[in-house]
């Protein structure tokens, strides 16, 4: 038997190919990983002796021959490929371990296009896919973590058919994304990111146990490995739940160190950034103590023992925070609903995807993603007569806004929001369906500072703003009907501003 070894990472080789060798294999081997055998004394045969033929142009050809791929590639059982292999000399190959050269590492290292390129691997990938058509009769192996699966089960005689296709698959998934990374790279760079092709490629992290639904199977997949630092304390997150944590970290992360966002449904019912954790769970809950039953609670910061008897005085379906002491899981222990998860630091953090996407039938639509900055509101032009010196109130409230379903206005006084309406037709309708609920909770809303991710199309939400009391509003602008708008702000005495820049949210 044998054993085609050749990566780019080195990482265990030398104890695969000991193993390999203890199980009867001959190791062939190219260039690095021949040195690196070779220095650890083990007994190797380099490619050339099987091609009868020296690597060239600076090792672009090494295994890009007969020998190497008919030996991989040739059917065990037809004869009449067997009686081939024999007339042209051809070995067999019966195991191929292979990794390909670093092309995203590089790409992130450097923006050299010539050692880009050269770190584009193509007799890699070649022996891979080779080897994984064959299946039947090859095993390949591309991922490190599976060299002591693949000498165990070669060791208990369990090279069964459906181990190879695993690893089959497994090969051709490894040869897609590399390749999926490739593309996305040279359209990124020379095509502004949208190409004639894109490709989204995601790594399972773990299968949730139904969908949206439970008819309905569901998975979470990653890009890198961020959901790698997701420590899953208590409990078994949903696919639901997975959606409403990222809605409630991403506001959170928004807002600073410090917030608490409280989210229902994917919509914020709560959020606060207050001088310490336990008043900012205090002011988040009472915009909505209703909604926020059995909802989703982002903590940017560390969750003490006694900010989680505050937070226990309630159900909460889902906590995460930036971390979640040993003290404040006991609080817990004894809630069976809760699911406790934490990132195993100071404070929370998102993956900040420059690219955002959304499936449509029969396909996606894709675009750059959306960032809120600070700057829109803290330059945003004055169009009223009157202003405001601190907009902290506005900040908040406009990226609260930006990052909830259109139509949405919200409402933040002191640090806190005290209402909020989302995901209506209407705009003045969300203006008047957050007053509303605010009112029938008790809260005061007058001088809070209000903010609508798109423009207003008319003056009616400005005026229903001033019946309750508000001070200043923030909006992008760019209505026909802007001079209404500014009139009735003046007319109102309220500080009116537009940042010139839109966050619908569909």
């Amino acid at each position: 038997m044998r054993a085609l070894l050749s990566v780019s990472d080195k990482t265990g080789i030398v104890d695969f190919a000991k193993g390999l060798i203890d199980l009867g294999f001959e190791i062939v081997s190219t260039g690095g990983t021949w040195r690196v055998l070779k220095d650890a004394g083990i007994e190797v045969t380099e490619i050339s002796e099987i091609t009868n033929f020296p690597e060239c142009f600076e090792g672009r050809v090494k295994t890009l021959n007969p020998y190497v791929h008919g030996g991989i590639l040739y059917r065990r059982n037809k004869p009449d490929h067997v009686e081939e292999a024999k007339k042209l000399g051809i070995e067999p190959i019966d195991l191929v371990c292979v990794n390909l050269y670093p092309f995203k590492e590089t790409i992130e290292r450097t923006d050299d296009f010539e050692e880009i390129i050269e770190n584009i691997d193509i007799g890699g990938p070649t022996m891979v896919r080779s080897a994984a058509k064959n299946f039947e009769s090859v095993i390949v192996v591309t991922d490190p973590n599976d060299y002591d699966k693949v000498l165990q089960a070669l060791r208990e005689d369990k090279n069964t058919l459906e181990f190879r296709r695993e690893l089959m698959i497994k090969a051709f998934e490894h040869t897609a994304h590399y390749d999926a990374t490739i593309a996305n790279y040279m359209n990124e760079r020379f095509h502004e990111g949208f190409g004639n092709k894109q490709f989204i490629v995601g790594k399972k992290v773990f299968n949730t146990r139904y969908g949206e639904n439970p008819h309905q199977k569901g998975a979470l997949y990653e890009f890198e490995d961020f959901y790698n630092e997701l420590n899953i304390l208590k409990g078994e997150p949903s696919f639901n739940n997975l959606t409403d944590i990222n809605a409630a970290t991403k506001i959170a992360v928004s807002l600073g160190k410090g917030s608490v966002v409280i989210v229902k449904h994917g919509n914020p019912c709560g959020a606060a950034l207050k001088g310490d954790l336990i008043t900012s769970w205090q002011k988040a809950l009472a915009a909505d103590p209703v909604s926020a039953f059995g909802g989703v609670v982002a903590v940017n910061g560390v969750v003490t023992k006694e900010l989680a008897e505050e937070i226990n005085k309630i159900f909460v379906e889902v906590l995460i925070a930036g971390k979640i002491t040993e003290e404040a899981k006991e609080v817990f222990a004894n809630k069976k609903r809760i699911k406790l998860f934490d990132l195993g630091q100071a404070e929370l953090e998102i993956s900040g995807d420059m690219y955002d996407f959304k499936h449509i039938e029969g396909g996606f639509v894709y675009q750059t993603a959306d960032f809120v900055k600070d700057e829109e509101v803290l330059e945003a032009k004055q169009v009223s007569v009157v202003g405001v010196e601190d907009k902290k109130d506005l900040l908040m409230a406009y990226k609260i806004a930006a990052l909830t379903k259109s139509n949405c206005v919200a409402y933040v006084k002191d640090g806190a929001l005290v209402a909020i309406g989302m995901g209506m037709t209407s705009r003045v309708d969300a203006a008047k369906c957050a007053l509303k609920k605010a009112a029938e909770l008790g809260i005061d809303v007058r001088g809070a500072a209000m903010a609508s991710e798109a423009f207003f199309p008319f003056r009616d939400s400005v005026d229903e703003a001033a019946k309750a009391g508000i001070k200043a509003i923030v909006e992008p602008g760019g209505s026909i009907r802007d001079d209404e708008v500014i009139e009735a702000a003046n007319e109102h005495g309220i500080a009116l501003y537009f940042t010139g820049v839109r966050h619908f949210l569909h």
